[in-house]
């Protein structure tokens, strides 16, 4: 039978029992991608009495497919390209840069948006949890492994309820650990995974990160 969580909360309650040796640990640090996976990391920081943050990464669609990623930026000025999407699909160089170029204005706001005048974590010499509501192509993940890369982070560990198991074994020569806690086969979808998987709001993101900040040591 296939496994389904009710919502993301859910999700991340179950992630965090597949992580339960960090729990209390000194330098971990959970990481939530926005937006869907911040709700997911919040349930795991809690139950791993961590610290949350958030890390920006942003999508890069093909221009009338913008499900379909033919990359993804983070912040740092991060850029990761599929270049067999692209290449395949023949888009310009031009279109790749004004895709980039309105992404990286939409990452800049939601930095603002979402964090206000607090400062980013500080990551070097940390155990980073990333997380995210699920993995298809793994693009966006890939973006915030490198970003991270750039922080010297002690270990980088990725973290999501549900994800393509092909994209779980990619992403190992990029992070030092891979925790999925569940991998249907076939795989179409993340939202297939969840019962609710309506949009994570740009308020709900803020609130999560307003109360973490709030409970943090």
């Amino acid at each position: 039978m296939d496994i389904r969580f009710r919502n993301r909360a859910e999700a991340g309650s179950v992630l965090a029992r597949k992580l339960e040796r960090y729990r209390d640990m000194a330098g971990v640090l959970v990481l939530g991608l926005p937006r869907g996976g911040v709700p997911v990391a919040n349930a795991v920081a809690i139950a791993l009495n961590a610290p949350l943050d958030i890390l920006l990464v942003r999508k890069l669609g093909v221009p009338g497919q913008n499900e379909l990623a033919m990359g993804a930026i983070a912040s740092n000025g991060i850029q990761i390209l599929n270049d067999s999407v692209i290449q395949y699909l023949g888009i310009p160089e031009h279109v790749v840069e004004a895709v980039t170029k309105r992404e990286v204005e939409e990452l800049r706001r939601r930095e603002g948006e979402y964090r206000g005048v607090r400062p980013p974590a500080d990551i070097p010499g940390k155990a980073v949890i990333v997380v995210d509501d699920g993995l298809a192509t793994g693009s966006t993940m890939k973006a915030a492994i490198a970003a991270l890369r750039r922080q010297d982070p002690a270990k980088i560990i990725v973290a999501v309820p549900t994800a393509s198991l092909e994209t779980c074994e990619e992403l190992k020569s990029a992070a030092n650990e891979i925790v999925c806690a569940i991998t249907p086969e076939p795989f179409y979808a993340v939202g297939l995974s969840y019962e609710d998987f309506e949009q994570t709001t740009d308020a709900e993101v803020r609130t999560l990160i307003q109360q973490a900040a709030t409970r943090s040591p």
